[in-house]
């Protein structure tokens, strides 16, 4: 990557709390000088405190919150505003809102976009959100020089909406940054008070619905009576923590609340399993921090997830739709045999470092950046 120039990158973001999304930024701000990439950070919501932004701050970075609350003309002034601050030779937006705002701004002053799509299914449920999700695909479409998609799923189902063509969305899957903390997993343990004898299985997410944190709670409750042993640790925050902590109540000790934890691959060496049930899933950057820290995985097999988990040799996909008794089945021979979990856990953190490592990420991004960068200086010379 010699041979490169140096870019500059605005990576405008909706806001920089507990999502994959969210945290996929400081992954790529930890990597972006591998490819001459210089990296700045707009976000437009304080969410949970923005855990994103401390990682941000660690790596020298600090990311600019410019407020804005609702749609606008001047909201779009004030993201333009940054975006000539900055001056950036390219800006990348993630998420519905830095997507309308953020490409709106930067096409008013001729700057070239790339929009990242971290989904697979779009929320129409009422008609404001369906009003919403069309602006939004409506913004990639014409401010939006490229859309890349996290996963083969997350581009096939995007397409399938009919809101872009197929020469214009690509598909970049994540990566993450994150390295594994071996030997650090019994002082958590102990932080938690889980003992070296019980069964740790983890769960790693925002606490939103569609993440399956009752059928988690269900999927324990019907494992304790075999295996009274088994701890289920809950790592995360969101909308619904209040909810979840209400559901638990009945399962006492089997259950422990982790809340939003920063030390995630020191959490997983305390881990035996994780256990990812979503109902929807683009490209869950859980699973690839599990595999890093080779810990097997039983997830449901649904949009991205088989293109990270490898049945059988990675860990255990669970048919759709997700439901408790077939996560007890994907559980019980795992938590059984110490020697599988080892082996898948291997297998996945081989698998993690040919196909998911963060500088071949950050190389892929970089390639689409130049082709967008020489698109803008082609179209601007004729």
């Amino acid at each position: 990557m010699a041979d490169l120039d140096t870019i500059h990158v605005c990576a405008l973001v909706d806001s920089l709390g507990v999502g994959g999304a969210e945290m996929l930024v400081p992954d790529f701000a930890a990597v972006c000088g591998s490819v001459r990439v210089n990296l700045s950070v707009g976000y437009l919501t304080d969410k949970f405190g923005s855990p994103a932004a401390a990682r941000l701050r660690r790596l020298g970075i600090e990311p600019a919150l410019i407020p804005c609350s609702g749609l606008g003309p001047s909201v779009v002034r004030r993201v333009r505003h940054y975006l000539m601050r900055t001056a950036p030779d390219l800006v990348h937006t993630h998420l519905g809102y830095a997507d309308l705002i953020g490409g709106v701004a930067a096409r008013s002053l001729g700057l070239p976009t790339v929009s990242t799509i971290h989904a697979t299914e779009w929320d129409e449920g009422s008609l404001r959100d369906w009003t919403k999700t069309r602006l939004f695909a409506r913004a990639r479409r014409h401010c939006a020089a490229r859309v890349l998609a996290v996963s083969e799923s997350a581009r096939e189902a995007y397409l399938d909406t009919g809101w872009d063509v197929a020469a214009r969305v690509r598909t970049v899957r994540s990566a993450i940054s994150r390295v594994p903390r071996p030997g650090t997993g019994p002082a958590i343990r102990a932080e938690l008070g889980l003992e070296p004898e019980h069964l740790v299985v983890t769960m790693l997410s925002a606490l939103r619905t569609e993440k399956g944190h009752a059928l988690a709670l269900e999927t324990v409750r019907q494992l304790i009576g075999r295996w009274p042993q088994v701890r289920l640790v809950i790592v995360g925050d969101g909308p619904i923590a209040d909810e979840v902590a209400r559901m638990a109540v009945p399962l006492g000790a089997a259950v422990v609340h982790a809340g939003y934890r920063d030390d995630v691959m020191e959490l997983l060496d305390a881990s035996d399993v994780l256990l990812h049930p979503s109902r929807t899933e683009a490209f869950p950057t859980a699973l690839l921090e599990a595999m890093a820290a080779g810990v097997p995985i039983v997830a449901t097999a649904v949009g991205g997830v088989p293109e990270i988990v490898d049945h059988g040799r990675t860990g255990v996909l669970v048919e759709p739709p997700p439901r408790a008794d077939r996560f007890v089945a994907a559980l019980v021979p795992l938590l059984a045999d110490e020697a599988a979990r080892r082996r898948l856990g291997a297998a996945g953190r081989r698998r993690f470092e040919t196909e998911f490592s963060a500088p071949q990420w950050a190389a892929r991004l970089r390639e689409h950046y130049d082709e967008v960068l020489a698109m803008h200086r082609r179209g601007r010379a004729a």
